[in-house]
């Protein structure tokens, strides 16, 4: 995987870095959550590990940041934080949209397991994207069945989704078709 480190710590970042390359993942280190910002919205990673406190924007910042950039996959945040972390910043944290912790010193085994379980959550969203993207049509009318079991027009299902509008027109093929099917009146003359 490819996992977006923000700590402004350098040991700690190398550290993490040391650790993440040796299980085989793809890092990319930021020193602080405005440049893992900077990265992250150029070009979007699924994992991220960031320090809780940073300088310019801290973790929650940044995880806030990327909970609400659109059109975005589902990025799995974990939060490094001191030992004694009162329940009330861990609920803030949650809050703010944070999957996991992790406490420091990093324990090497601890973010292996917990980057096992983001793949899995990976993996499911994944999956739960591609169902949702699938629109139930029926074969004959070509009407589209909504999440409350609602069967409506193609036109109108898309226009409540997307806000699309739509203008109508006739292609070639059905033109010469529709042509054909009209009765021919014939001209009499005079």
């Amino acid at each position: 995987m490819r996992i977006l480190i923000a700590e402004d710590d350098p040991v700690s970042a190398k550290i993490l870095q040391f650790t993440l390359e040796n299980c085989g993942h793809e890092v990319i280190v930021t020193g602080s959550g405005a440049t893992a910002w900077k990265a992250f919205d150029s070009d979007p990673v699924r994992v991220i590990v960031s320090d809780w406190m940073m300088p310019e924007m801290d973790g929650l910042e940044l995880c806030d940041k990327v909970r609400n950039r659109p059109k975005t996959d589902y990025t799995y945040f974990i939060l490094l934080t001191a030992i004694h972390t009162g329940s009330e910043n861990l609920r803030k944290a949650m809050d703010a949209g944070v999957d996991d912790f992790l406490t420091k010193p990093l324990d090497r085994e601890g973010i292996v397991m917990r980057l096992r379980v983001a793949e899995r959550i990976i993996e499911f969203t994944t999956q739960i994207r591609h169902l949702k993207q699938l629109i139930p049509i029926c074969m004959y009318c070509k009407k589209v069945r909504d999440d409350d079991n609602y069967w409506q027009g193609v036109e109108s299902y898309i226009a409540h989704y997307t806000g699309s509008n739509f203008s109508h027109g006739i292609c070639p093929d059905c033109f010469e078709k529709r042509v054909k099917t009209l009765p021919v009146k014939e001209i009499s003359p005079g």
